[in-house]
């Protein structure tokens, strides 16, 4: 008699895949796009990530009542100018929104104040006010920036 043949047939077992997700913070999981983008652009990567966490809380999806897409929240009319294709794309966004912020850190010959209100509330703003301009919003934006880059300079102190 065969061999097999003496092996009783045995019942169908169900099979289980476990899988194990991990969760990763989105500062985390976006520093090394903003490390690249800000040594590219020449641009302190704290300024970048303190942009994004104030534009976006590092949300790709998000969308501005305004209508500013994406982790720089980037206006559509703007992503058009600097090329972008889909500003949901966190590459796209992140690197044409670090190139804006270059420019307008050169336009206002690196004063980062004044960047950050053209950021904000448009260059033509400041232009208009020849400086920050006078509005609640801009100036609590450009106050949001500065503390999380006075908390990042702490952090860095600390270590």
């Amino acid at each position: 008699m065969p061999v097999s043949a003496q092996i009783p047939e045995l019942p169908m077992i169900p099979s289980v895949l476990v899988e194990t997700v991990y969760y990763m913070p989105p500062e985390i999981l976006y520093e090394p796009l903003v490390q690249e983008a800000a040594e590219y652009h020449g641009v302190d990567p704290d300024l970048v990530r303190a942009v994004v966490r104030t534009e976006s809380a590092f949300d790709p999806t998000a969308v501005s009542t305004a209508g500013a897409q994406g982790l720089m929240q980037l206006m559509p009319e703007l992503s058009e100018e600097l090329g972008v294709k889909d500003p949901f794309d966190p590459r796209e966004n992140v690197f044409a929104g670090v190139r804006y912020l270059r420019a307008l850190l050169d336009q206002h010959a690196g004063d980062e104040k004044l960047a950050l209100a053209s950021y904000n509330a448009g260059p033509g703003a400041v232009m208009r006010y020849n400086g920050v301009p006078p509005y609640p919003e801009t100036e609590q934006y450009i106050r949001n920036i500065n503390g999380l880059l006075s908390r990042e300079l702490r952090a860095a102190e600390d270590k």
